[in-house]
């Protein structure tokens, strides 16, 4: 036998030298959860690990995540329902507390890439991504929802806009928007390829955020669909998306593929709640080791092509890589 692979994984040190993909801090982005209140730190019953923070205790969490090398986070909102209203007004409410959260940050940690989702849900009555009439959602007129809270989110100072509600056009809107107020050097992060998923549940549960009705499958993507993703995506980067993402990462591993194969910019992977929480709670059952079921499912995603991970497990991470 000429070729022999198992010469070269003889040992630690010949397979590091070996090795196609790796792992850095650097791939990641946090998603972290604001609420309202001082003090307040309330871990997400079906998300082991993640809590929602009062804006107090929140710097006090990212500067220990800065402190170990977290350089990204993405922050979404849970709000009384008492803030929550059929247009979403309080997602442009400067202020409101995301708006007042984002500004906080950004002036005590100027450095920090704060990436902000763009989308009605955790703002609407109706739990939904866009304004809904007899039952459906408006596009076009949730599109001057969206820039009005994307505007308000660059003023606080974010460095990337994410907008996540799946709506037609919505990117083109949001670049002439920012340009033209002067935000041209805010970048969007489109959430592309976003499937209407089952493993968003836990997500949901951290904001309070379900649909007061029905589903999200009129404007989120088919499981069952793959060549659609190319549409997505090629609408999306024609309209000035700066990152494309797809959303979940896990079972979406041959998307993250077919995008970084057809697409010479960044590819990010959305590492959901229900994937971070399966793992959680097989490791806590002892039924498989969790630390190297992390390390393996984000290994996965960096090697499909995904650039940028965003991922609840990203502190586990750097505390293991210190």
């Amino acid at each position: 036998m000429i070729r022999r692979p198992r010469r070269n994984r003889q040992s630690a040190a010949m397979r590091d030298l070996v090795q196609e993909t790796n792992l850095s801090v650097n791939d990641f982005i946090f998603p972290m959860f604001i609420t309202e209140g001082e003090r307040v730190r309330t871990e997400v019953a079906s998300m082991p690990g993640i809590y929602r923070y009062s804006l107090d205790l929140l710097l006090d969490e990212i500067q220990e995540c800065v402190d170990l090398g977290i350089s990204a986070i993405d922050l979404f909102p849970n709000l009384s329902d008492s803030k929550k209203d059929k247009y979403a007004t309080e997602s442009y409410n400067p202020d409101g507390l995301f708006i007042r959260s984002v500004r906080a940050i950004k002036d005590r940690f100027p450095d920090l890439v704060v990436m902000t989702d763009v989308a009605m849900d955790p703002y609407s009555s109706d739990g939904h991504d866009g304004i809904v009439e007899n039952g459906k959602i408006l596009n076009d007129p949730t599109l001057e929802v969206l820039g009005k809270m994307t505007l308000a989110q660059a003023e606080a100072g974010a460095d990337i806009i994410g907008p996540s509600d799946m709506m037609d056009g919505r990117v083109g809107y949001l670049r002439k928007a920012l340009d033209e107020a002067g935000f041209q050097h805010v970048s969007i992060m489109s959430y592309t390829a976003k499937y209407a998923s089952a493993f968003y549940g836990p997500f949901r549960d951290a904001l309070n955020s379900a649909p007061k009705f029905g589903d999200k499958k009129t404007y989120q993507m088919n499981p069952a669909n793959s060549r659609e993703a190319l549409i997505e995506a090629e609408l999306d980067f024609a309209e000035g998306a700066d990152i494309l993402m797809v959303k979940p990462a896990l079972a979406y591993l041959d998307i993250i593929k077919l995008l970084n194969d057809n697409f010479n910019i960044p590819i990010a992977a959305y590492n959901v709640s229900g994937e971070y929480a399966m793992i959680k709670a097989a490791a806590r059952n002892g039924w498989l080791d969790g630390e190297r079921a992390m390390l393996e499912s984000l290994m996965a995603m960096k090697r499909a092509g995904a650039k940028i991970i965003l991922t609840y497990f990203a502190k586990e991470f750097a505390l293991l890589n210190q």
